[in-house]
């Protein structure tokens, strides 16, 4: 059994962080208290924001001793109410926002080290800083933390070529349920001493412990970089168009998204300012090539697929970006498609993962088993 939330216990957990960051009030905790889709609501008697580990293990010693729940807390992203407080249980909510330095940038070892409150696009800032890139990218960089996205093993539209967040961690720093401070912040490339450990807690989202400050994996900047958008009839003409890309590009395709119609309806009907590249088709695809070398080789090899694909018929239409800045138009609309819903009424989320090869009759089989089972809903995959 857990113990109450008195006011003498959350005195005790409140100086712990000091004046101001310890928040009681209704207004002041409200954002903590609601997932941006507004679904879940909870409830909490006190929010702790703490400035560094060391307040991070002195909350977490104390409910150990006391029983008191902690509910760990990124930004606040999360599609799954996982970081809400359940109503009536009297969770203390512990938001990472304040640990958001970065404690090392290493160039030449292509690491960084960064504390788990820091956003994920201020992450990626301090790594364009130092002429390197980290790869995951998430429709909400702007707001998800690192230590959230590496707490939930987060994918994004770079786990093409990059993989989840657990490839692009090196080490970790943890505060353990009782308090204790794990120290797993190695640096190293080549790492064969014993246990992975820090792989148990990547993934764990918060049940483990709660992850302070990570040591990421860079990669060198690509020099060249072309996006295309395809229109194209199916799922498995996309597939085909993927076979086509990946053998024309290899390690350099670094991203093809599949979306459907109605996705791209509704980022066209509640997106500002986006405009469709092709014509309106039954599916579209995205595809991003990098290269080491140049612009001029990344374009070179969009084209060739592109052209090839439009004269076999995997493609109906086909637009490369003529821009950086129109190649970010592109990938704007598949960022999007998270966001839009919320205009378009209720929607039910699911990340879900299937081989490659099976994601034509998936999609078939899945879509019509629920269009049968809750007739009028809308499938939205992408």
């Amino acid at each position: 059994m857990k113990s109450p939330s008195t006011p003498d216990l959350l005195s005790r957990f409140s100086a712990l962080v000091g004046p101001g960051h310890a928040l009681v009030e209704a207004a002041d905790k409200a954002r903590y208290l609601v997932e941006w889709r507004d679904l879940f609501r909870g409830e909490t008697p006190l929010v702790l924001r703490p400035a560094d580990t060391a307040e991070v293990a002195a909350i977490l010693r104390l409910a150990h001793e006391t029983r008191t729940a902690i509910v760990p807390q990124g930004g606040n992203t999360g599609l799954v109410g996982g970081q809400i407080p359940v109503p009536g249980q009297q969770e203390i909510v512990v938001s990472l926002e304040r640990l958001d330095k970065i404690r090392s940038v290493d160039p030449l070892g292509n690491s960084m080290v960064v504390e788990a409150g820091m956003p994920l696009a201020a992450v990626h800032a301090a790594a364009e800083a130092a002429d390197r890139v980290f790869p995951l990218t998430l429709a909400s960089l702007g707001s998800c933390q690192i230590g959230g996205n590496i707490a939930t093993n987060a994918g994004g539209t770079a786990v093409l070529a990059h993989g989840n967040a657990r490839n692009l961690v090196l080490g970790l720093e943890v505060v353990l349920a009782d308090g204790r401070i794990w120290n797993g912040l190695r640096r190293l490339d080549k790492d064969n001493a014993g246990y992975d450990l820090k792989q148990l807690f990547i993934g764990s989202e918060g049940t483990l412990g709660i992850i302070t400050a990570a040591a990421l994996r860079l990669r060198h900047r690509p020099r060249g970089l072309a996006v295309g958008f395809v229109s194209v009839a199916s799922p498995k003409a996309a597939l085909d168009l993927f076979v086509r890309a990946q053998a024309a590009a290899g390690f350099g395709l670094t991203g093809f998204e599949l979306m459907s119609g109605l996705a791209m309806d509704f980022a066209l009907r509640h997106l500002a300012g986006a405009r469709l590249p092709t014509s309106p088709a039954p599916w579209y695809v995205l595809i991003e090539v990098s290269s080491s070398l140049s612009s001029g080789e990344a374009e070179a090899v969009v084209l060739d697929v592109l052209a090839s694909a439009t004269a076999t018929g995997e493609a109906i239409e086909a637009a490369v970006a003529q821009s950086l800045s129109q190649a970010g138009d592109f990938w704007r609309l598949r960022h999007g498609m998270s966001e839009v819903q919320k205009h378009e009424g209720g929607s039910i989320k699911h990340d879900i993962s299937v081989p490659i090869g099976d994601l034509p009759a998936f999609l078939g089989e899945a879509m019509a088993a629920v269009e049968e089972a809750f007739p009028g809903c809308r499938p939205v995959p992408f």
